[in-house]
């Protein structure tokens, strides 16, 4: 069972995609900065101060003393319908797609322009056939 596991693990396709989503989690983390430490504050000044994250709305009853901020409400177990977060997910993931969009365009460029190797012009199938008729015949 061991040696199976390992030549599963060795595969170049399982390699590959570990790989693959070790650097999407951390392209994904780099992602979620751009968007909450510069989009978002940036769409906040545009459009007077606000802020995406903090807006949501109390599903249950407040306590008293509960601070109208998101984390407060979190910590309180008030259920709450969080659509900034939700927004704010949804700007990450449009981000995101574009990037991934740009990255697969330029590398789809790069192995067109790559040069094909010259493949060497031999006979066809058909006159490969009558070849060997002929030598059949002789």
């Amino acid at each position: 069972m061991f040696s199976e596991f390992k030549a599963f693990i060795a595969r170049g396709n399982v390699l590959d995609l570990a790989v693959g989503v070790i650097i999407g989690a951390a392209f994904g983390a780099i992602v979620k900065s751009l968007t909450d430490d510069v989009i978002m504050p940036f769409i906040g000044a545009i459009f007077g101060g606000l802020d995406f994250s903090n807006h949501f709305l109390p599903l249950g009853a407040v306590p008293e003393g509960t601070a109208p901020t998101l984390a407060a409400m979190k910590a309180a177990n008030v259920p709450v319908f969080a659509y900034g977060s939700f927004l704010t997910a949804v700007i990450n993931f449009i981000i995101l797609a574009f990037i991934i969009f740009l990255i697969v365009r330029e590398a789809n460029r790069f192995l067109a322009k790559k040069p094909q190797e010259a493949t060497p012009e031999g006979p066809t199938e058909v006159e490969l056939l009558t070849e060997i008729r002929d030598a059949l015949k002789k």
